[in-house]
Parts: C-alpha cells; sequence; structure tokens
C-alpha cells in the first residue's frame, strides 16, 4: 500500500500542500474508507504508508519516493511535510507511466493535481523497475559523479617527436577558444598512467584524438572518451588510418607542415566554435 501525490511542480521542498478536495481521488472506495474516521480523513494513519511523490506528465520527470508526516487541515488544503528516501534513486515519470496498470494508476492520475492511496506494494513495483547498475570498470576507476571542467579540453595522439609541432597547433588553437588543453604527458596525477588518461578525459568538454598512424593507445583512448559522452573531435593525416568503426563519423584530415597545421588550427577552432554553440 502507499500514497500517491501528484502536483504540477517539482518536490524540491521539505513542506507541500495539495487541495483538500483533491484527497482520494482515483483511490477505490473501500480502501478509502481504511484512512477516514466516519467521512473525516484520519491524518495519522495516512502518515503510515510509503509515498510516491510525482509532479504531471508521462516523460523524463523525475519522481521520488519518501515518507510524509504531520499531515493536517488548512483551509481548503491539505498541508504536511515529507522527506525523500535518499537510499532509493529517483524514477521517471516514464517508468511510472509504463507500469501504472501494476501500480493501479490510470492515465488521467498524470495530469491531476491529487492525492491517492493505492493497494500495491510499491517497492516490489521499484525492485522490478529499477535496472541493475553495471559492473564498474576493473582497469580504472570513474567516480560516480562526473565533474566536466567547461573549459578543459584533451588531446590523445602519439607521443612521436613529429607530433609535437601538431600539438602545438592545437594547443595554440583551443587556447584561443578559451581552453584549457593537456595531453596525458602534461599531468602525473596517479601511480597509473591509465588511470591519468582516464580521468584526464573524463573532466575535459572536448577530446581530440588523432588516429594518424593507428596508434593502439589513441584508439583506446578514443573509445573511453565515446563510452564517457564526450564530444569527440578525430583527426588524422591519412583516411586509411581511421578505422573502420569510425569511419561514420566526420573527422578532419590534415598536412603535417607549416601551411597543414594552420589550416588544421582554423578547422579546429570552427568546430569547437560549433560544439560550444
Amino acid at each position: 500500500m502507499f500514497n500517491l501525490i501528484v502536483r504540477h511542480f517539482e518536490w524540491d521542498a521539505e513542506h507541500g500542500e495539495i487541495g483538500a478536495d483533491r484527497l482520494f481521488e482515483h483511490t477505490d472506495g473501500p480502501l478509502a474508507a481504511q484512512f477516514k474516521n466516519g467521512e473525516v480523513p484520519d491524518y495519522a494513519k495516512l502518515s503510515g504508508p510509503p509515498c510516491l511523490f510525482m509532479t504531471e506528465g508521462t516523460g523524463d520527470e523525475e519522481c521520488r519516493v519518501g515518507q510524509v508526516s504531520n499531515v493536517r487541515r488548512v483551509g481548503r488544503d491539505i498541508t504536511f511535510d515529507f522527506t525523500l528516501a535518499r537510499d532509493i534513486p529517483p524514477l521517471t515519470n516514464k517508468v511510472i507511466y509504463d507500469g501504472r496498470r501494476k501500480l493501479g494508476m490510470d492515465d488521467w492520475e498524470f495530469s491531476r493535481n491529487h492525492w491517492a492511496v493505492k493497494n500495491v506494494d510499491l517497492f516490489r513495483f521499484i525492485v522490478g523497475a529499477i535496472q541493475p547498475r553495471r559492473s564498474a570498470p576493473a582497469v580504472f576507476k570513474i567516480p560516480e559523479n562526473e565533474k566536466v571542467d567547461v573549459r578543459q579540453l584533451s588531446v590523445m595522439m602519439p607521443f612521436a617527436a613529429n607530433f609535437s609541432d601538431v600539438y602545438a597547433a592545437i594547443k595554440q588553437a583551443a587556447e584561443e577558444m578559451g581552453f584549457i588543453c593537456h595531453r596525458v604527458d602534461d599531468i602525473w596525477e596517479n601511480h597509473s598512467i591509465i588511470q591519468d588518461v582516464v580521468e584526464l578525459i573524463d573532466r575535459s568538454r572536448i577530446v581530440i584524438c588523432d588516429c594518424s598512424t593507428r596508434n593502439a593507445n589513441v584508439f583506446y583512448e578514443t573509445g573511453i572518451a565515446h563510452t564517457l559522452g564526450r564530444e569527440v573531435i578525430l583527426l588524422t593525416q591519412s583516411a586509411d588510418d581511421i578505422p573502420f568503426d569510425l569511419r561514420h563519423l566526420r573527422y578532419i584530415s590534415y598536412l603535417n607542415n607549416g601551411e597543414g597545421r594552420q589550416a588544421l588550427a582554423v578547422r579546429i577552432k570552427d568546430r569547437i566554435q560549433t560544439i560550444m554553440g
């Protein structure tokens, strides 16, 4: 059994209210009677079951599980305090909407401010609705919450000497666009170099990956950047160096000479401008 409270704005405080005439809407009559003394709502008893707090909608709106307390009638409203369960992750209205039949809800409830009581095991539903978390990587660590520096740009490229001028051109272009530019050899924060690589990629807004010479490390780092959802700019001196799995993506071709590097810098700045809007 659980309370369901739907309103049109988010649950961002510890106190709430809803019209008294909306109490027990979309609640079966015999079930509502269990929470009344005659015709008067038993507010203390209503505080017992867990509560699903929702905003109106059937999409990505966030809904939370928690508990109501100190329920009382004030004029035309029912006011209450509430707490949100910290150990239960937020759900979306889409998840609730997809499971509305199991929860005893009808379509109208997603667009109506009301307080209903449902004779359903809410926690059993949640266990089935929440997908298990994927296993954390074993080779390196990523934080549970990302902290992207919107002005951090990182470069993944071979460390060969003939790429030094290429990196210098990229770094100058990035700095002219207001970015901080780093290559992994610029930093040493961990005992493991792969951890430095991953942390640099993870905090970067944009990652530039130079696929020239088919460097295996760059390919690995490109995969990490794509997996972490970073904006990736692919470079190459030869189209043949772009792996088959990446050829459906746009890339910048360049020549490793003075004129070619100047042209590369211009195209990188144009791409950064597009990404940043």
